[in-house]
């Protein structure tokens, strides 16, 4: 019997995320770096990696957050562009996720652009809260954190669009790679005082935690700040600058605890937005934190920071044990693709 092949795509301004599943089984998932040039051919250039790695013959699910990209004037334009360019190289073997309007073919996904804009968040907690009724959903990627409570088997987030989202507390535009540095705090202890940082965006997140040996090896395909290399000593060096000082003032423990003081600031951020969620939705203090994305170590810490048991996304789907780690890194492209079966 021939086999039931769906291909789920998250199309995002820095990568594109696909899972094929077969049956109801994930059966492969891939993460494809878009260039860096700012030129909407960067996505062309992914898609068409992707679709390398795709059987023939397979039906398309498609959800984004690409429309943000500033390579596209506003987020209607960049809708447009992303649906026609899946329609051109898949044809009509494709559907558009449109969050509560469901799936859309691309007429009407190129309509309804407001419903199909960054709407990935809920394809993930949707697929969440049919194995887990009650908990919190917590995508930490790159460079965002979806926090979206689930009770009674759904999503009761209150914000659809990213603005509201962020009105709501529902996202925290802060991930464990992109992220600037002084976009967590605006001082750091050196030294034994507290000092003021540069306004510059001289290391991000991911030098952070590769100090702290949470980032995991394959996490941050862009280049870094200063355009160098990725060790220990290379991030100690852009941390250094955040402070206006040179590595070489102080040893590499004494930056990685540096390090530390910026991870439990950006903790304490999304974890006062959790706290808030928690409180609005009532949620039982059984009800576990359910953790996605390549910075999902931060859902964890989150979890025993909330005292509530944590739950990993790649334990909600079938697949084999060697591919949950990256299944969990794309939910939403895996949610999308057994959604629409």
């Amino acid at each position: 019997m021939k086999k039931r092949t769906v291909i789920g795509w998250d199309i995002g301004g820095a990568n594109v995320k696909l899972a094929r599943v077969e049956d109801g089984r994930v059966a492969q998932v891939v993460q494809i770096p878009c260039p860096l040039q700012a030129d909407r051919a960067k996505f062309d250039q992914a898609i068409a990696e992707g679709l390398n790695l795709c059987p023939p013959g397979g039906r398309h699910a498609v959800t984004m957050t690409g429309e943000l990209s500033d390579v596209f004037a506003d987020r209607a334009e960049g809708v447009a562009y992303l649906v026609g360019l899946m329609r051109k190289t898949t044809g009509d073997r494709t559907l558009f996720y449109a969050g509560r309007a469901g799936f859309l073919d691309a007429e009407r996904a190129i309509e309804r652009w407001r419903d199909v804009a960054s709407a990935n968040w809920l394809a993930s907690a949707t697929l969440t809260a049919a194995h887990c009724a009650e908990g919190l959903f917590v995508d930490a990627g790159t460079t965002t954190t979806d926090l979206i409570p689930l009770k009674s088997g759904a999503s009761v987030a209150r914000g659809h669009t990213d603005g509201e989202r962020l009105t709501e507390g529902e996202l925290v535009y802060s991930g464990a790679v992109r992220t600037p540095v002084m976009a967590v705090a605006q001082a750091a202890p050196f030294q034994g005082l507290m000092q003021r940082i540069a306004g510059e965006r001289f290391a991000t997140m991911a030098d952070i935690y590769r100090l702290t040996g949470e980032l995991p090896e394959d996490a941050d395909p862009y280049p870094a700040a200063d355009l160098r290399g990725k060790t220990k000593h290379e991030s100690a060096a852009r941390l250094a600058r955040m402070l206006g000082r040179d590595a070489s003032e102080t040893d590499l423990p004494a930056w990685v605890d540096v390090a530390r003081y910026f991870a439990a600031c950006q903790l304490a951020q999304i974890e006062a937005a959790a706290r808030e969620l928690i409180a609005r939705e009532d949620l039982d203090a059984s009800a576990p934190v359910i953790g996605a994305g390549c910075g999902r170590f931060l859902a964890k810490r989150l979890a025993e920071q909330l005292g509530r048991p944590y739950r990993d996304f790649a334990g909600t789907i079938d697949c084999e044990p060697e591919m949950r780690d990256m299944a969990a890194r794309c939910a939403p492209a895996v949610a999308v693709a057994l959604l629409s079966e």
